[in-house]
């Protein structure tokens, strides 16, 4: 990760203590906002079940954005490639702008490989272990590979992309995850209803932590 100037830095003067706060925007929006990250192999079911869970969150009234490993490598961080340094940097820049999300009072899905531990530790210091919800989606790399919708797997094992994570780099699996599913087992369905189990006492009006004494 790249070091800040300190000399830069001396010019900045933040205002965030006269802007309203994410309370005042959670109370607007009658929501808790909370980061939900689906680690996982490529392949795995991330993106397909970060969709679903924002429909049905969408369809409770409740106001969600996902951010996607292939949209926002297209994006903001379309300078990146997939270095070690890199990677790092991309996970940083996602957790920055998920915070910006929560801060919004926004609902947040991010759905990215994130493949080690450090990486994931380092989004949820960012972004605050207490609204940090990981979810590990961990389908078999063998059904991953089966199903290969991008082709990326069969590029990887002929040589055509290195660093791949799980043919040639490897994949730090979650020891305490918020929720495991594997999508080999569960149908869509059935994954969504129990993240929706998890999260809605957590983010709906009236739940425990949505409590601003108004």
């Amino acid at each position: 990760m790249k070091k800040v100037d300190n000399l830069k830095q001396r010019n900045i003067y933040p205002v965030f203590g006269r802007m309203l706060t994410r309370a005042d925007k959670e109370i607007l929006l009658k929501q808790r906002s909370v980061m939900i990250w689906f680690t996982g192999l490529s392949g795995s079911g991330k993106s397909t079940i970060a969709i679903a869970l924002e429909r049905e969150l969408h369809k409770r009234g409740l106001l969600c954005k996902i951010l996607d490993g292939d949209n926002i490598r297209s994006g903001i961080n379309n300078n990146l490639g997939f270095s070690e340094e890199d990677r790092v940097e991309n996970i940083r820049r996602i957790a920055e702008v998920s915070r910006l999300f929560l801060d919004s009072g926004v609902i947040t899905i991010a759905a990215f490989i994130s493949p080690n531990s450090s990486m994931r530790e380092m989004a949820a210091e960012i972004i605050g272990k207490e609204d940090f919800f990981e979810i590990h989606v961990s389908t078999p790399i063998e059904e991953c590979e089966r199903r290969d919708v991008k082709g990326l797997y069969a590029k990887a094992r002929r040589g055509e992309i290195k660093d791949f994570t799980g043919v040639s780099s490897p994949f730090e699996a979650p020891e305490n995850p918020a929720l495991s599913l594997d999508t080999s087992r569960l149908t869509l369905e059935e994954s969504v209803n129990q993240l929706l189990e998890l999260i809605l006492p957590r983010i709906e009006v009236g739940g425990y932590y949505f409590n601003y004494n108004i």
